[in-house]
């Protein structure tokens, strides 16, 4: 066969060369440069495909995308003029054409990653080659790391060539040890861009067909449509049915679920010209001939974790400028092209410059549990491409953990039996307890509808609580297989959507077909999958309804949900968070039940939209653990002992019991106060007192070393103070001087007495009490003729705080305000002296305050 020269050609013997000598290359080329089918074949026939014992190795290329990986295996066949599955073969799931003489094999990365796990050195592969590594998958990137780590540990004769159309090439080179790049110029032509004059809402099939009419007549080529999917394909089919028929036009429809054949005819030259309309399968994947327009739609369908149901979904997505300059080359690769885009030039500007990877925006239990099944014990030490961030990696672990995948980090026996499955590890789960119980149809619709947007029109069209369901879940269930056994299209959920249903049905039969693969065995998993019940035997004798209900949940550990009280459409979900059935759940009043899918609404609660009912003795009794807690009751505002049992960390139920020998609840109790109170409001005003004096004793004399005295002073004997109490009544009743006292030593007690004195004696004989408050001196108050006598201010604290004297009237109100009491009696007692004895004429006044009058006789 006459072969078209490409623009690859030109890099290839420097390609073979840098191959020959280094083991490893990273090629940079366009789409459409021929990488994808000249490459391998290149390296095979230049001998570079041979294992170390000069026995024919395997050349592996590794593609994103099933329809890629069929089509690029065609091709090379074809254009080596064997048949396919002999010389050059590919494999995808549920779906082989390739035999034991097959040299170059086309597959898809996922399936690649299973080949590691069970063959961990690939002793038959000589060349790994990732094609369009741009995408960055998951799969893609975590393949790339274990071959990186397999190429340095054990096979350092394993080649490895990393192909991509826009990726920076230098990362990769570094990745592989600093190995060559070489980058392809490719072979494009101007391609004009139209925008849309105004944003629009139209639908996108609505968009898409008059895109196709209106740039019909502007080229003479075929037109590449870009759509999101298959539901988007198929509306824009029929919308251009009419339109196809007057312009002798062919509308192809290309996307990954189609058949092979039908796939090579989309890709030929036809007599016609033709419409096609595709996923970004064709954004750089495949080559499609003969295209010189292309509208594109600027969505895309991404594998984006969805937090409403815990799993990874493939989520209606903006496409990136990046991905639209792609887009729009395909119209340039044989001649001068044009390319409508059906977004404003303002919406573009808002793009962002290019997707995030797969690594970054994904929920990664899958790929720890791949990584965990090929060997690797320490994640966190594992050599990745681009390291995953660390909470994401620390959530997954968790994950596995919950659903028994893992346990203290090393896989269980259940976990090597999910890793078996290309799903995720909740839906993996869901299956293979569902299978256990002799129920593999009916639980495999149910992971098919959790794996999918719901097939119901508008919802809320339905009455929400026009009838209780044991589950949302099984209700979809049951509306599905009604919908296929009898075509009954209208549900308590709302109108079933015929083209969603049945897309649903196709990936139930998919994940039939991915038991039949497992094999599931009696002995596939040591302990019973099916919490409460043991052996295969009793899982059979299980209702279907239980089977599907009880799989639900281990598929869910972490959204196990307890009501705050029946009938109540509050409770609390296992982790803490508050959720809130929503009025579309129809789940009748039971205690426990699994919250499916959750909104994030912005308010204290999370939304369930879908719940499934939990029973008690279904939950599986290692994650049930049984505790007495000691804790501060606040309504009772007492220290109590409860007997609590929990799944995982929810409450199940609890009840008092006796506070245990070991627990001191004195100490619960000072922690709570500590937490809760304002202890001064526990504190009498004696108290205060006392503290207060100890206060400013430890700030005049800092050499006794009294304890530290902080913002709240109280919180520094708490301990003391709630020794052996139980109850804030019982801490009111006691002496808190005690507690304080307890704390200090003779010598500090004495002082406080001595240095600080409640009480100084004044001439008359009367004991005063001193008020003592922190960061001032402390005052004493008396009466002018009570202090005849004395000469000097007090002092205290070894003398170096003078007392304040407030100076009182007969009335007992302050005449006078000073700390220099002989000053006083020398310069401001005449004048004082002249003024009261005017005023209280009855009251003794000498003119020599020096001399004490005489106290008063006892009545």
């Amino acid at each position: 066969m006459n072969l078209e020269s490409l623009p690859i050609d030109n890099v290839l013997p420097q390609l073979i060369q840098q191959l020959t000598v280094g083991g490893a290359v990273v090629l940079k080329a366009e789409p459409g440069a021929g990488k994808t089918t000249r490459i391998p074949p290149a390296i095979l026939d230049a001998g570079l495909a041979e294992l170390g014992n000069k026995q024919p190795g395997q050349i592996v290329v590794l593609q994103p995308r099933r329809v890629a990986a069929r089509a690029a295996a065609a091709r090379m066949s074809e254009e080596r003029g064997t048949a396919l599955g002999a010389d050059v073969g590919y494999r995808v799931r549920h779906e082989s054409k390739a035999s034991r003489l097959t040299r170059i094999l086309v597959c898809t990365e996922g399936v690649f990653l299973r080949r590691l796990q069970d063959d961990p050195l690939i002793e038959d592969v000589a060349v790994v080659i990732f094609d369009e590594f741009h995408e960055r998958s998951i799969d893609g990137d975590l393949a790339l790391a274990l071959i990186a780590q397999v190429r340095r540990d054990v096979r350092p004769d394993l080649r490895v060539v990393v192909m991509s159309a826009t990726l920076d090439s230098a990362p990769i080179a570094s990745f592989l040890n600093n190995c060559p790049a070489i980058e392809s110029p490719g072979k494009t032509f101007p391609v004009a861009i139209d925008y849309l004059q105004f944003p629009s809402r139209a639908p996108i099939e609505k968009l898409a067909s008059e895109g196709v009419e209106k740039i019909f007549s502007a080229t003479s080529g075929d037109i590449l449509v870009f759509l999101p999917g298959v539901g988007e394909i198929r509306e824009t089919q029929s919308a251009l049915d009419s339109f196809s028929a007057h312009q002798n036009v062919d509308v192809m429809p290309l996307y990954g679920e189609m058949q092979l054949q039908d796939q090579l005819a989309v890709l030929r030259k036809g007599p016609n010209r033709k419409v096609v309309l595709s996923t970004n399968v064709a954004e750089t994947s495949l080559t499609i001939s003969g295209i010189t327009a292309v509208v594109d739609s600027g969505y895309a369908r991404l594998n984006k974790f969805e937090p409403t149901v815990g799993i990874n979904r493939l989520a209606l997505s903006r496409i990136s400028k990046a991905a639209a300059v792609q887009r729009a080359g395909r119209a340039g690769r044989t001649a001068p092209g044009t390319c409508l885009r059906l977004w404003t030039e303002r919406e573009h500007m808002a793009l962002p410059e290019f997707e995030l990877p797969e690594i970054e925006r994904v929920d990664l239990s899958e790929c720890i549990l791949q990584l965990l099944a090929w060997g690797e014990n320490n994640v966190d030490a594992f050599p990745w491409f681009e390291k995953p961030p660390a909470l994401a990696i620390e959530n997954a672990l968790q994950l596995l953990e919950r659903l028994d995948a893992i346990c203290d980090g090393r896989l269980t026996d259940l976990g090597r039996t999910m890793a078996r499955f290309p799903l995720q590890p909740r839906m993996a789960r869901l299956l293979i307890d569902g299978a256990k119980a002799g129920q593999t149809e009916r639980s495999a619709l149910c992971a098919a509808l959790l794996s999918e947007k719901p097939p119901f029109r508008a919802i809320d069209s339905a009455t929400p609580g026009s009838h209780q369901t044991d589950s949302d879940v099984l209700e979809q269930v049951r509306a599905v297989e009604n919908f296929d056994a009898h075509g009954i299209r209208d549900s308590m959920m709302g109108m079933i959507v015929p083209g969603a249903a049945k897309q649903i049905l196709r990936t139930k039969n998919q994940l039939m077909r991915l038991v039949e693969d497992a094999n599931l065995g009696s002995d596939a998993v040591t302990k019973p999958l099916l919490p409460g019940r043991s052996g295969v035997g009793a899982e059979l004798q299980l209702s279907s309804d239980e089977a599907v209900l009880r799989s639900i949940m281990t598929a869910f550990p972490d959204r196990i949900c307890k009501r705050r009280q029946l009938k109540e459409r509050r409770a609390v979900m296992v982790g803490g968070k508050g959720v809130s059935l929503s009025e579309q759940s129809n789940l009748f009043d039971c205690g426990l039940f699994a919250a499916i899918d959750l909104i994030d609404l912005n308010k204290s609660d999370l939304v369930v939209r879908r719940a499934s009912l939990v029973e008690r003795d279904w939950l599986p009794r290692s994650q049930i653990h049984e505790t007495v807690d000691v804790v501060f009751d606040t309504t009772r505002q007492k220290v109590v002992a409860f007997k609590r049992t929990r799944f995982c960390d929810l409450l199940l139920d609890e009840n008092i019991t006796s506070i245990p020998p070991e627990v001191d609840p004195g100490a619960v109790l000072a922690e709570a106060v500590a937490a809760n109170y304002d202890v001064e409001t526990l504190v009498d005003e004696q108290s205060t007192a006392y503290l207060n004096r100890l206060i400013c004793l430890s700030n005049w004399i800092p050499e006794l070393e009294l304890p530290e005295f902080g913002a709240k002073p109280w919180e520094a004997f708490l301990p003391a103070l709630c020794s052996g109490a139980t109850s804030i009544s019982e801490l009111k009743s006691r002496s808190m001087i005690s507690a304080v006292q307890s704390q200090l030593s003779y010598e500090q007690l004495t002082s406080l007495e001595r240095d600080a004195p409640e009480f100084i004696t004044i001439p008359n004989g009367r004991k005063v009490k001193l008020q003592y408050e922190v960061g001032k001196t402390p005052v004493l108050a008396a009466r002018i003729q009570e202090l005849f006598g004395l000469r000097e201010t007090p002092r205290i604290a070894r003398s170096r705080v003078a007392v304040t004297m407030h100076l009182l009237a007969p009335n007992y109100r302050v005449q006078q305000v000073t700390e220099d009491l002989a000053s006083f009696w020398k310069n401001t007692y005449p004048q004082v002296r002249k003024d009261l004895k005017g005023r209280y004429p009855k009251h003794k006044w000498p003119d020599d305050p020096f001399q004490p009058l005489e106290p008063k006789a006892a009545k």
